[in-house]
């Protein structure tokens, strides 16, 4: 059975203003018992209070994110640059997941870039199933480009056979495919799964003074990018049957994510989703 979590995105202002620990009370008492790490610095006072959060708060680590390499100006550590520590790091906290949360820009140039980098993410695959880990790898709406009529995401998977994958359904519905059709797909490579719904917006009121000032081009604008992202439930996705799918195609975590909140706060997004996902029956999953 799968269980929900947070992906600790979300978190990541709170980490650095009360601590791991205190969030991770606050995403406890909220009902969340699980969490993905990503953008926080994995430092010493971070690792151990994530400790301490499983310990006093029974809370789970689900995974931890990696990168290929380091980018400038963002936390984190690179398998290329920290691989035993990152090692260490997972067996400390008491998980075998890893992530990989992004396509790195330079593999985006080309196909040839693309298959370098996936043959790469490979090797380290490989080298972290004999330490007991799995590598994984998340997507956007990029890799459901084509290339001679196979989508990136496919050319990927065939140049890293030992790397599986983190489905998030809202890039999956935004690169125009169905999320259920797609869990289905992968299923058996699919370890975690990012519940985060798609909402079409209101076009705000800026877009009609643009209009009748005679921009058009800046009202079409506005018009195309109504796309939003939403809390759980609060969209145009067909949650019931996501979660069924992501369980059948052998998911171990479902993990709650929002990029923007247009105007709320993380507390009330992630409480929102928790009782819409309760509301859908699926409370037996927290």
């Amino acid at each position: 059975m799968a269980r929900i979590g947070v992906q600790a995105m979300m978190l990541r202002d709170s980490f650095a203003e009360v601590g791991a620990f205190e969030t991770l009370r606050k995403v406890s008492g909220l009902g969340y018992n699980a969490v993905e790490i990503s953008q926080i610095p994995m430092d010493e006072k971070n690792v151990g209070e994530l400790e301490k959060g499983q310990a006093e708060l029974g809370m789970d680590v689900a995974s931890l994110s990696v990168m290929m390499e380091k980018p400038v100006g963002r936390p984190g550590d690179s398998l290329k640059d920290d691989f035993e520590k990152i090692v260490a790091d997972a067996k400390r906290l008491d998980t075998n997941l890893l992530r990989i949360g992004m396509l790195p820009f330079p593999a985006m140039k080309s196909v040839e870039a693309l298959v370098d980098f996936a043959k790469e993410t490979n090797g380290y695959a490989e080298r972290l199933q004999d330490e007991g880990i799995s590598l994984y790898y998340h997507n956007h709406h990029i890799e459901f480009a084509k290339f001679n009529g196979k989508y990136l995401l496919d050319i990927i998977n065939e140049n890293s056979p030992a790397m599986g994958l983190e489905i998030d359904v809202h890039w999956v519905q935004r690169g125009g495919l169905d999320p259920v059709r797609t869990l289905d797909k992968y299923a058996g490579r699919t370890a975690m799964v990012h519940l985060k719904d798609y909402r079409i917006g209101m076009l705000p009121e800026s877009a009609f003074g643009l209009l009748e000032a005679g921009d058009f081009a800046g009202f079409m604008s506005d018009f195309k990018d109504v796309v939003q992202f939403a809390e759980v439930g609060e969209g145009n996705l067909d949650f019931p049957s996501i979660v069924e799918h992501a369980q059948s195609a052998g998911a171990q975590y479902l993990l709650v994510e929002q990029d923007e909140l247009y105007g709320r706060t993380v507390w009330e997004a992630l409480e929102t989703s928790h009782r819409n996902l309760t509301a859908m029956g699926f409370s037996g999953l927290f």
